[in-house]
């Protein structure tokens, strides 16, 4: 798809897991509650829908909403986040099924910290809202030019947001924050393996495929205006990505009707 786009060095793929093995500490709650309650208190610094609206951009159909413009922009870094999706997926469920952990809720006495929305006890090992923002950043980080990467640092940045809002609401460890990232990381990685190897066909607007994802697209418009993903302060920007997801299929089916221009 990219004739530019080379596989990672070996040595990107020891990156992830390297981080891992550094966040030992972390993974193993060494200074815990500590450190989580002295996170989530100073998170009191911002308003509460900041931090739910950042956890919806590590929802699924969140991202699915809020990257829906690359589908008539650039669908071929749609794409990579996608084939990033099933390794995420894999690595969370395996996670929290194995483990299952208790979650801050469960074990610290609730009025000392800020927890929003429903209490959760269980399956905190590791973020899943963390290993999706990391898998779609570090995918589409991967997916570009190298040369382009520098101006898109911010989405590490981003990712990193996503994550500290977990500790924000009162839903994960740290440790669960740190190893949900590395995951994500290397979920990116494994995906980009796969999106190299896609071909032109993916790209095409009058092929099946990308009307699969317009498809998919339409379902997260019903799933958004339907009820709160996570949180009840989360409704009024799921009603804003749920128009940006409309304004998209609309340009994307009017070229549909008209045929697409040659790119």
């Amino acid at each position: 798809m990219n004739p530019n786009a080379k596989p990672l060095h070996w040595s990107r793929w020891a990156i992830p897991i390297a981080l891992l093995a550094l966040c030992g500490p972390l993974w193993l709650h060494w200074g815990e509650p500590g450190l989580f309650l002295a996170i989530n208190q100073a998170c009191l610094l911002l308003p509460v829908p900041w931090w739910t609206g950042l956890s919806l951009l590590g929802n699924a159909w969140g991202v699915l909403a809020a990257t829906s413009p690359l589908l008539v922009l650039a669908p071929r870094l749609l794409w990579a986040w996608l084939c990033a999706v099933p390794f995420a997926v894999l690595f969370a469920r395996l996670g929290k099924g194995i483990l299952d952990s208790p979650r801050p809720a469960a074990t610290i006495d609730n009025t000392l910290f800020r927890l929003v929305g429903e209490k959760l006890e269980f399956a905190s090992m590791p973020s899943g809202h963390t290993l999706t923002a990391f898998a779609v950043a570090s995918s589409l980080y991967f997916a570009l030019d190298a040369q382009r990467r520098g101006r898109f640092v911010w989405l590490w940045l981003l990712a990193a947001a996503i994550g500290l809002s977990r500790i924000a609401v009162g839903a994960h460890w740290p440790g669960d924050v740190a190893v949900g990232a590395c995951l994500g990381v290397l979920a990116g990685g494994l995906g980009h393996r796969v999106w190299l190897r896609l071909g032109p066909a993916f790209e095409r607007e009058d092929g099946w495929r990308l009307r699969c994802v317009a498809a998919l697209l339409m379902a997260s418009v019903v799933v958004l205006l339907d009820e709160p993903l996570d949180f009840a302060e989360n409704m009024p920007l799921q009603q804003v990505l749920a128009a940006v997801v409309v304004g998209v299929l609309a340009v994307f089916a009017w070229r549909q009707l008209r045929g697409s221009p040659e790119r």
